[in-house]
């Protein structure tokens, strides 16, 4: 019994002493921040175009939890961020807008935006330009190097919006996987960036990524359309082998009746506004 006492006194004057340090330890202030941020130009603009209208969110200031830190990246020059959007805004949202009714965006659209300034890189010496997560969030890469007066850089970094688009749009209503598979049964690879353009569109591919798996054979067919005018379109089938124009034409068809059958739009029509608003961007 003794030695229980002596514990139990221990005891009490160790929770005493505790309780006396951490009452002259505690803050006097709140360690938390609770102050509002202040809005920038960059942000008010952003809320105005973005996050008010379509409840798109758009990150371009640092944030290691919205991106890969095994990879090297690092946030865009804040100087290119409006520039990009506007892009992203005229040429994506405007055109989907004018097609498919002006609530189509505010329904099927990814809440997030993440941009990136630098490039993406891959260990088989590719570059990732963008990435659509769980229909959510798209992360938009080499935004530092986007030159809006440049029909160049303005079809690839727009391609890479529609194409990760066209994947949300199959998450939420599928197309017809083994119809399409049929078409082009032995031409998928994992190597696909070993294949030149001309050998991948001879095999009835419109660009050698679209051979990596069907989901991407069907984003890169409707993503490279909308991004070409018919003229551009014309020359990319013409460059291609009897097979492999027919295959890509077959694989056109599929794309131009799940526009329609899915969300009642005119696929040739979607195409010629975003050529209009491209034209629009550039010349601005």
């Amino acid at each position: 019994m003794k030695v229980f006492k002596t514990y139990k006194t221990v005891l009490i004057a160790g929770v005493l002493l505790l309780a006396s340090c951490a009452h002259e330890n505690q803050p006097k202030e709140s360690q938390f921040d609770y102050s509002i941020p202040v809005k920038t130009d960059l942000d008010k603009w952003i809320g105005i175009n973005f996050l008010t209208p379509y409840n798109i969110n758009v990150y371009y200031l640092w944030n290691q939890n919205l991106v890969d830190n095994n990879r090297y990246l690092y946030p865009p020059d804040v100087t290119k961020v409006q520039p990009a959007m506007e892009v992203v805004k005229k040429i994506w949202i405007d055109s989907y807008s004018t097609l498919g009714g002006v609530d189509f965006v505010k329904k099927l659209a990814p809440r997030e935006f993440v941009l990136v300034g630098g490039k993406n890189l891959n260990t088989n010496g590719t570059r990732t330009l963008g990435l659509a997560e769980a229909g959510q969030k798209i992360t938009l890469f080499e935004v530092d190097n986007l030159n809006k007066k440049n029909r160049a850089d303005v079809t690839e970094f727009i391609h890479t919006i529609q194409h990760e688009y066209v994947h949300i749009l199959n998450q939420t209503k599928p197309f017809d996987q083994q119809a399409w598979y049929k078409l082009t049964p032995g031409g998928y690879t994992t190597s696909w960036y070993t294949e030149a353009t001309a050998t991948s569109r001879n095999l009835g591919f419109i660009t050698s990524y679209a051979r990596l798996n069907i989901i991407e054979d069907f984003a890169e067919t409707a993503s490279t359309i909308l991004t070409s005018s018919k003229a551009e379109y014309d020359a990319i089938l013409a460059g291609a082998s009897d097979a492999g124009r027919a295959s890509i034409k077959a694989k056109e068809a599929i794309v131009v009746n799940y526009y329609k059958s899915a969300f009642n739009i005119d696929f040739y029509a979607l195409r010629d506004e975003a050529q209009k608003n491209t034209d629009a961007i550039i010349n601005n």
